[in-house]
């Protein structure tokens, strides 16, 4: 019998990104190639994305193309979009599956002839970091979301699931291990509720035990809210030598009336004073944030109030995304929806702002010491390389190639709205192997 070949393809999250990688290694363990770039597929993956529209229509051009290019290829289509409208995925050519659930996999596989799937990958391919699944779903009801009604529900990963593939990762040569899931912040809640039959544990109670194994690598949370962030975590963050002081927690808005909108759960004044709290506990952290611009019935004195909650918060990195109704969800139907070029304007104006916070973070580290994953090499300069320090600040620093997956010791030197630039102190001597 003739070696299979695969081709698979992802849009979306971290989440996605991971469980397209877990396909991956399914199939590669069970007699599959991935296909090379002028050879068809006889297997096709797609993993799918309904965050907005425009995921849904990246998904079916996606699938399309696959098909156009992979002359009588078999096409598995899963992920949010797959959840959310399977019968118009359905009806695409090539497509013979449609996973609407992620614990059919295995039933689907089956009928493939794969019988055994990996409890957790062993690689990431094509990148320096790993990212990690944790857990799963959201029970939450933010107006303009689909999420909570595609991944519904909680499921956590054991710790036990969770150290074991983390273990592997580090010894395959990954240097950073980023911690992801739907509602990361929610990981393990259902065990505090008696639901899952397993002993309580949280999310700092898994960090706390990963900071146990040893070796010079560390881990990242992907995300966090601020309303989770409470004593007992902040105490394990600030006493995990392995866990980097750079934290995720989305804004979306910096008015309250817009907060009340959007039905999230926090005010101003306890989102600013929880930041506090971790700098006053934590080695000068960093923040980043999401923030949706244009929410329907923004006013311009409602996106002012955002603008200066960014300014008191003193962001790193603001990840900004125009408001696009998802049809579904309550915010869809809201009167007054900004128009477009309103929106695209104080897009513009937020980067602005963006950019001068980043540079004013940045420049808090010259002088400092740097530990930096190199990552590749600079684009614009022969003989140095680029990468992230702790606080996932980028870094330019002199180096070769035989840096990269490497950590390289530096020390900032300035700053600039893009990047730092800084001096090599020393190179661990970590060749990259990935």
């Amino acid at each position: 019998m003739s070696e299979r070949t695969c081709r698979l393809a992802t849009l979306g999250c971290k989440v996605n990104q991971y469980e397209t990688q877990l396909v991956k290694e399914t199939l590669l363990s069970n007699g599959f190639r991935e296909a090379a770039d002028n050879e068809a597929a006889d297997l096709c993956v797609v993993n799918t994305c309904t965050v907005t529209g425009e995921a849904d229509s990246k998904g079916r051009q996606l699938i399309r193309q696959l098909a156009k290019k992979n002359p009588g290829t078999r096409t598995i289509v899963m992920g949010c979009y797959a959840t959310r409208d399977p019968e118009v995925l359905r009806d695409l050519p090539g497509v013979f599956e449609i996973v609407r659930d992620k614990r059919e996999l295995p039933d689907v596989f089956d009928r493939l002839g794969i019988v055994d799937m990996p409890d957790g990958i062993s690689h990431f391919d094509g990148r320096r970091r790993a990212y990690v699944k944790v857990q799963d779903g959201c029970i939450l009801n933010c107006t303009y979301c689909i999420i909570p009604q595609v991944r519904p529900g909680l499921q956590s990963r054991t710790p036990e699931s969770i150290e074991a593939e983390v273990r592997r990762l580090i010894g395959n040569g990954y240097r950073e291990i980023v911690l992801s899931g739907i509602h990361v912040g929610h990981y393990g809640v259902e065990t505090t509720r008696g639901k899952s039959g397993l002993p309580p544990f949280r999310l700092w109670h898994l960090f706390e035990r990963l900071d146990r194994i040893p070796g010079n690598w560390r881990m990242r949370l992907s995300s966090i809210e601020a309303v989770e962030v409470n004593d007992e975590f902040i105490n394990a963050a600030a006493n995990c030598e392995h866990l980097c002081p750079q934290f995720h927690p989305s804004l979306q808005s910096g008015s309250e009336a817009v907060l009340r909108r959007m039905r999230r759960r926090y005010s101003m004044a306890r989102f600013l004073e929880k930041l506090e709290q971790m700098r006053e506990q934590i080695d000068h952290p960093s923040f980043s944030t999401d923030v949706i611009v244009g929410f329907p019935g923004e006013t311009d004195a409602e996106f002012e109030e955002t603008l200066e909650a960014c300014r008191q918060s003193r962001f790193m990195k603001i990840h900004i995304f125009p408001f696009s109704a998802r049809k579904g969800t309550p915010a869809a139907d809201f009167p007054d929806q900004v128009k477009p070029e309103v929106r695209k304007e104080r897009c513009r104006i937020l980067s602005e702002l963006e950019r001068d916070l980043a540079e004013d973070y940045y420049q808090t580290l010259v002088g400092r010491e740097l530990e930096v994953l190199v990552e590749r090499e600079s684009r614009d300069r022969p003989d140095w390389v680029r990468g992230t320090d702790r606080r996932y600040a980028p870094v330019e620093v002199p180096g070769t190639t035989h840096d990269i997956g490497a950590f390289v010791t530096a020390r900032g030197q300035s700053a600039e709205r893009q990047q730092l630039t800084a001096v090599r102190i020393e190179s661990a001597s970590l060749a990259g192997s990935l």
